[in-house]
């Protein structure tokens, strides 16, 4: 009797197993060939079924949102009598809404109604300086969607990523015991003019690299560190009073380890605090591809999805070193973005131009194009240095040696979900 050969088909589920191993290649290839035919089939009979039914597709896409690590952020559960603090994560927005809503309450009023109508004013002071005309908002004023809250919200709104990297930081919020705590970042006072101190650790050989951040922070000089057996090897204490001495408002100290940057600490001037941060992924404008060349124009300054009340104290450090008024004809703009606690600092130069056919339109945070922008694009230019900055501590005043007293001190979080800034 002849024996019976198996032949799986093309498009079966290939459940076959043998011990040649050449047999086992060519089944582990048919296998992959009918899961590729298997996908496409699907992928074609859904799309068919989607142009047939346009609603089938906008189901699809409410529901495929991707699970990342900033959707599973955690909250510290605290009131806004101690949600002040340094060491505590909680948005801070958050809070003002609640404080806005329970003063309402007390009033007699709609607290929801009252907060919503509050945090709007608020978002319609920072939009007071777009650059899109406002005509165009009164022309889309008829066809505006509903408010989140009364409707369902879309892919790009629910998927935490995009939306908060994207979100501005907004300064206002900033809780009144923390500027208390803190009056000289705080100040209701004209803030004076950003003059920088630069300078190394001991026995440094980033001397290009510093010279590189002079550059990047205005109103910046070099000042080299000397460590020479005959010198005196002064302190970070005694040269924050040296500077304090002739109108300089920050000292920054550039770290090395290995001849490469590693970190940096600022101190803000007269009194404190000091901040550390370390220093990864640094790479100089010149070894970036199609990198420009800086200007000595004032660049301005964007600062991304810092919330919490550690987040806001650090973006009004960086606040502090740049210039209130930018001078735009440079062109020229420090960004620094927050997510999962690593500050990302980028330096580009921009320029507006008409969008090309093969370009599509520009597109906001709701996942829709936005109106009165058509036919504009704007190019980028990396400028450089690029790096990348954690924060590990900040410290109390200016001490002679740093750690003696702090005001807050990162920690080995156990939670990866769980972020200070």
């Amino acid at each position: 009797m002849a024996s019976t050969k198996f032949r799986p088909s093309a498009k079966s589920g290939l459940p076959f197993k043998t011990g040649n191993r050449e047999k086992r290649q060519k089944l582990h290839i048919l296998r992959k060939k009918t899961l590729d035919h298997t996908r496409r089939d699907e992928r074609f009979r859904r799309r068919r079924e989607e142009d047939k039914d346009p609603r089938l597709r906008e189901d699809r896409l409410l529901k495929n949102i991707p699970l990342t690590l900033e959707r599973k952020r955690i909250w510290d559960d605290v009131d806004r009598d101690t949600g002040d603090g340094l060491g505590v994560s909680v948005d801070v927005e958050r809070l003002k809404r609640a404080k806005i809503e329970e003063e309402a309450q007390a009033n007699g009023k709609d607290g929801s109604n009252q907060g919503e109508e509050a945090m709007d004013a608020v978002a319609l002071e920072d939009d007071s300086d777009s650059m899109i005309d406002s005509a165009s908002d009164s022309e889309e004023s008829a066809t505006t969607p509903p408010p989140l809250s009364s409707r369902q919200k879309s892919a790009t709104e629910r998927a935490t990523s995009p939306t908060y990297s994207t979100a501005s930081t907004n300064l206002d919020l900033t809780p009144s015991a923390l500027a208390a705590r803190f009056p000289t970042l705080f100040s209701t006072d004209p803030p004076p003019e950003p003059k920088t101190l630069i300078t190394t650790s001991l026995n440094s050989t980033l001397h290009r690299e510093a010279r590189l951040l002079t550059t990047l922070f205005p109103n910046s000089v070099y000042i080299p560190r000397s460590a020479h057996r005959h010198s005196h090897k002064y302190s970070v204490r005694e040269i924050a009073s040296f500077a304090s001495n002739r109108s300089y408002t920050a000292v920054i100290v550039l770290k090395e380890d290995q001849k490469k940057p590693t970190g940096l600490t600022f101190v803000h001037l007269p009194k404190g605090p000091t901040f550390h941060f370390s220093i990864s992924n640094w790479i100089e404008g010149r070894r970036l591809p199609g990198h420009g060349n800086p200007t000595e124009h004032m660049p301005e300054l964007i600062l991304n999805n810092f919330r919490t009340p550690l987040g806001l104290l650090t973006a009004h450090l960086f606040r502090t070193m740049f210039p209130p008024q930018p001078e735009l004809q440079g062109r020229q703009v420090v960004t620094l973005h927050n997510q999962r606690d690593y500050i990302f600092l980028r330096r580009h130069r921009y320029v507006f131009r008409e969008k090309r056919q093969t370009e599509k339109n520009v597109i906001g945070p709701d996942g829709k194009e936005v109106k009165g922008v058509e036919g504009i694009r704007a190019g980028l230019q990396e400028l450089g240095p690029r790096f990348t900055i954690k924060l590990r501590r900040i410290d109390r005043g200016i001490q002679r040696e740093s750690g003696q007293e702090w005001e807050w001190k990162g920690k080995m979080e156990k939670q990866r979900t769980k972020f200070q800034l």
